[in-house]
């Protein structure tokens, strides 16, 4: 601003362009009224300062703006959408697998995992929680498929509480499992030692049938005898009494030929033994015990990979489903498809 050169209304200074601009004025030319009418160049000035805006070319421009923004904004939205269509369909057949797997835990009687569940009660309900945790994560997973793909806030709302709640719980199974793992082991060895010592041709209930024909098949298939070694059957009630000169047949020593994995049972006998020492039987001298052990820590490796990716796969869902509820700003209940 220039030096003030007068005052202005209300003891306001003025600055030099307003002084020069009243001085211009003045020297106008007066009206019929009486009132001095500023000259020609005076009106051209005040036409160029007091033009009236294009309020049309201002409109068009924040019409514009707007409207990339705003097309910005829904291809965020529709990336968002679709990514976490993705996620829950990868989550609703990841947990068709663990669904999976727990069936397989219940069904497979051809297994040393037969063994497990027959005789453990803890893996059992493991089993049972596997059926559950799976069939909630394959509904989990369709609930946010239709949610993010209708875009509806309270099924994404729900999809993420309990989304939250299954994650909390897998986390607390893992560390369970793994803070348990050594009592797991004692349990595995009490629980194969009580199949031998007590194995007998003719069982008393189906019960034991289904766990020596799982035991005749783990030794038959992994080439192994006893738990520790094949020392273990020395504890059987039928061999120590048994007149005969008797060793189990499901260890047996069976040439590659003859091999056409037909799984023995019972007991087999020697004739041209003199005496039943354990050291003659033709059997396969190791035991099971660190062939099974390293059978249940791949497929434990195997369940831990696949719930590791579930979890994942969780997180991400969790972040999506976050990021979509605050872009939708009101509830459709319209969207909702109608069955």
């Amino acid at each position: 601003m220039g030096a003030c050169r007068g005052r202005g209304v209300g003891g306001v200074a003025w600055p030099d362009k307003a002084v020069e601009f009243v001085d211009r004025l003045r020297k106008g030319v007066a009206g019929k009224s009486g009132r001095i009418e500023p000259s020609c160049a005076v009106k051209r000035g005040l036409r160029r300062q007091f033009k009236k805006p294009d309020l049309k070319r201002i409109a068009r421009t924040e019409t514009a703006g707007s409207s990339t923004a705003c097309r910005m904004g829904t291809a965020c939205i529709k990336v968002t959408k679709y990514f976490l269509f993705l996620f829950n369909l990868l989550f609703f057949l990841l947990g068709a697998v663990i669904l999976g797997f727990g069936v397989w835990i219940l069904a497979d009687k051809n297994s040393f995992i037969s063994v497990l569940q027959t005789s453990s009660s803890s893996l059992q309900v493991g089993a049972y929680v596997s059926i559950g945790v799976g069939t909630v994560t394959m509904l989990m997973g369709l609930l946010g498929c239709i949610g993010a793909v209708n875009e509806v806030r309270c099924l994404l709302g729900l999809y993420f509480v309990f989304l939250l709640l299954i994650l909390i719980a897998q986390v607390t199974v893992g560390v369970l499992f793994y803070f348990n793992s050594d009592k797991l082991k004692q349990e595995v060895g009490n629980m194969v030692m009580d199949i031998i010592r007590n194995y007998k041709v003719n069982a008393s209930s189906s019960r034991e049938e289904s766990l020596q024909e799982a035991w005749d098949y783990v030794q038959a298939q992994v080439e192994c005898c006893g738990w520790a070694s094949f020392y273990n059957w020395t504890e059987n009630w039928e061999i120590q009494n048994s007149t005969e000169l008797l060793y189990p047949c499901s260890c047996e020593k069976v040439q590659e030929e003859d091999n056409q994995h037909i799984v023995k049972k019972g007991f087999c006998s020697n004739s041209t033994l003199d005496r039943n020492n354990p050291d003659d039987w033709p059997v396969h001298e190791e035991g099971c015990m660190e062939k099974v052990q390293t059978w249940l820590q791949e497929n434990l490796a195997i369940l831990l990979g696949v719930c590791v990716g579930v979890a994942v796969i969780e997180l991400l869902g969790l972040l999506l489903s976050i990021c979509l509820c605050r872009h939708i700003h009101s509830e459709d209940y319209s969207k909702v498809p109608k069955y």
